[in-house]
């Protein structure tokens, strides 16, 4: 009655998490299993994994533990401590009757509204890294707190509010601020990802910690000279002031500092000391626009500007002689275009290798934007494709396409603040085959637009060549299936970190539903290749048997004929020799003749008799002639007398019958020799 207690009195479910707390066993198969077998009874099931000599109670309790029974079921927080289980002493012993156990140390947990079994346990504690753009936090948490905890405390960290994060990574989808993280039924150590797309234009102003991260930013301000109708594009880290920036644009135009008039700049940018993080300017990229300021009606002005100029190209020249410093190339100061002069390009026109492209491009894009980039995969798309798409369905990947143009403004940002942003270049090289092509160039383009078309169809060709260059770069995320390959995504230059890392994450979660579909057919068929080959192997085994049973019974077969063969030729030839022995025979004399006769009776082995009759002058070589033309040959059988028993055969053949005695008359018998 126990199981059926406890079943009733709580869902399988909270027993599950029950007893994984109490047993510390973190694989949910392995614990269905174990409560399965005790028909889900919690109790029967724990007791079977802990030791009773651990101090598992089967009947007795402590009378304190009786007591707090007695006043009801425990508070919320002695039920989060109930939730890991160990073992208390029995009441009986000294230890627990002279000094209760102390809370720090050992909490309580009941387990069966019958019984009350009492147990002592450690907290399970559960590991987290978290990942939030360029920064990586580890969190430790018992198994009882809750996902907003986890907020709270990343809301310390990183200086976001809580209410604006979006908490991804989890293995059963989206949960709540108030899910218990036992419920989760979560591994030992896990991997979370921060997502804030409400903050991006407001984290350089939230908090410190957001401010410094701020600093190690870089700003794309797109600048335009109304008067010369231009547009600067300038990268500056935030931790340039905005009274720099207005230095680099008095050298690129001209206009000094106090006769540049602004506009664009936010209300919250009032002093021109202020760094461009704590400015209020939006990232990644923010649009101003400058002009000269209308010159006062006085004499001296012109004076004064000139003297103005000169006192800055003095004082402060040798901090600006290079506009590179300011994210500025040579080319934008002489008005010739922008970064389509950069001394290095990212990949090389016309090459004619796949492989050393994509090393050269690797080598630039670590030289201009750090090491901390994910991994481009060196060799060509087909190679690129074939490591992704065609091995076992459990290794597969995503394919992520970096397509990079020069050109485009968005290209600086994009690489710097989005590929190289630590949670991306995690994200892509645990879950992405990275390939990556520079399509500055038109014969590069049109090289990359040849390798799409054979790969994945005209449609993706066609998309990549609608693009414009201010679209560029992409990130292409392909997934390899059975009959074609499928684009999943195209992501264009003009996103953000957590955009960026929501649409990996949603092209994953696709991949991983198709992954799981290919794993169970590639189960499934080698399962049933595997039956086949054992199959295969047994009707091989079957043959290898009745070739060798066929291959014995014909050499057996052979023998046989070889040996009847043998038998065939021997009687021929005693045949042969008894037909030669018995026409060399002398002939039978008559019993009326006038010579002395010598009749012989000879009695074979067959117990029949021979009889015949010889010259007494005969030699003996005739009478075992004779006997060997009955077939009897004088090799195997020896003639003997009744009595006296003498062996004939060893006398001399050429003596005569007379002499041998075996006149007139004699009986003789033949026997096998040994």
């Amino acid at each position: 009655m126990a199981s059926e207690s406890g079943e009733s009195n709580m869902d399988r479910e909270m027993i599950l998490a029950d007893f994984q707390a109490c047993t510390g066993i973190d694989n949910i198969a392995e614990a269905i299993t174990l409560l399965e077998l005790n028909n889900w009874d919690l109790v029967a099931a724990i007791n079977g994994v802990i030791p009773q000599e651990n101090g598992i109670l089967q009947s007795n309790f402590s009378s304190e533990a009786s007591q707090a029974s007695m006043y009801g079921p425990p508070s919320q927080s002695e039920a989060a401590d109930a939730a890991a289980g160990g073992a208390v002493p029995p009441a009986s012993s000294s230890s627990s009757s002279s000094s209760p156990p102390s809370s720090s140390t050992s909490a309580f947990c009941p387990i069966n509204p019958t019984s009350r079994h009492i147990v002592e346990r450690q907290p399970r504690m559960l590991n987290f890294r978290v990942e939030y753009r360029q920064r990586s936090v580890e969190l430790v948490l018992e198994e009882g707190s809750t996902v907003g905890e986890i907020k709270q405390i990343l809301e310390t960290e990183l200086g976001v509010p809580a209410s604006k994060m979006q908490l991804k990574g989890w293995k059963s989808g989206d949960v709540s601020d108030s899910t218990l993280l036992r419920s989760l039924h979560l591994p030992k150590n896990n991997s979370l990802y921060v997502l804030t797309p409400d903050i991006a234009a407001t984290a350089s102003t939230s908090k410190n910690s957001g401010l410094q991260e701020s600093l190690n930013q870089n700003f794309m301000l797109i600048i335009s000279h109304r008067e010369a109708q231009r547009d600067y594009n300038l990268n500056f880290p935030g931790s340039r002031t905005i009274q720099e920036v207005k230095r680099n644009i008095s050298d690129l135009t001209n206009i000094p500092v106090r006769h540049q008039q602004w506009e664009g700049w936010p209300a919250s940018a009032s002093d021109d000391s202020m760094t461009l993080a704590a400015s209020g300017i939006s990232h990644p990229c923010h649009s101003l626009s400058v002009c000269r300021r209308s010159a006062p009606a006085n004499a001296q002005e012109p004076t004064e500007e000139c003297a103005d100029v000169h006192m800055i190209s003095d004082s402060e020249g040798d901090d600006f002689e290079d506009a590179s410093e300011f994210g500025v190339d040579d080319s934008e100061m002489f008005g010739m275009g922008t970064s389509s002069c950069r001394k290095s390009p990212m990949m090389p026109e016309n090459s004619e290798n796949e492989a050393d492209a994509l090393l050269h491009f690797t080598a630039e894009f670590s030289s201009r934007y750090g090491e901390t980039h994910p991994m481009f995969f060196i060799g060509s798309l087909e190679a690129a494709s074939q490591e992704a798409f065609y091995g076992k369905a459990r290794d597969r990947k995503l394919l992520a396409i970096y397509l990079h143009n020069d050109d485009s403004v968005l290209s600086n940002v994009f690489c710097s603040q989005m590929m190289c942003a630590d949670s991306i270049v995690s994200y892509l090289s645990q879950n992405f085959i990275t390939w990556a092509w520079d399509v500055t160039k038109e014969t590069n383009k049109a090289r990359l637009l040849t390798m799409c078309t054979r790969h994945f169809g005209s449609a993706v060709t066609q998309t990549i060549r609608t693009y414009k260059t201010d679209q560029f770069p992409l990130l292409l995320i392909v997934m390899g299936k059975r009959t074609s390959n499928e684009v999943l995504n195209v992501i264009q230059g003009n996103t953000t970190v957590d955009e960026l890392m929501m649409r990996l994450m949603g092209a994953m979660e696709i991949f991983t539903a198709q992954q799981q579909e290919d794993i169970k057919d590639e189960d499934e068929r080698e399962a049933r290749e595997m039956v086949k080959r054992e199959q295969d192997e047994a009707y091989r085994l079957s043959l290898e048997a009745d070739r060798k049973k066929r291959e014995a019974q014909e050499r057996e077969e052979a023998e046989q004929v070889r040996l009847e063969q043998m038998r065939k030729e021997q009687e021929e030839e005693k045949e042969a020799i008894r037909l030669s022995l018995e026409q060399a025979l002398p002939p039978e004399p008559a019993e009326e003749s006038g010579e002395q006769i010598s009749k012989l009776r000879i009695r074979t082995p067959s117990g029949e008799f021979l009889e015949r009759r010889f010259l007494g002058s005969c030699k003996l070589q005739v009478l075992f002639d004779f006997v060997a033309s009955k077939g009897y040959p004088f090799e195997e059988f020896k003639l003997l007398t009744t009595f006296p028993r003498r062996n004939i055969t060893q006398l001399d053949p050429g003596s005569t019958l007379l002499e041998a005695k075996l006149f007139p008359q004699e009986t003789l018998f033949l026997e096998a020799k040994e």
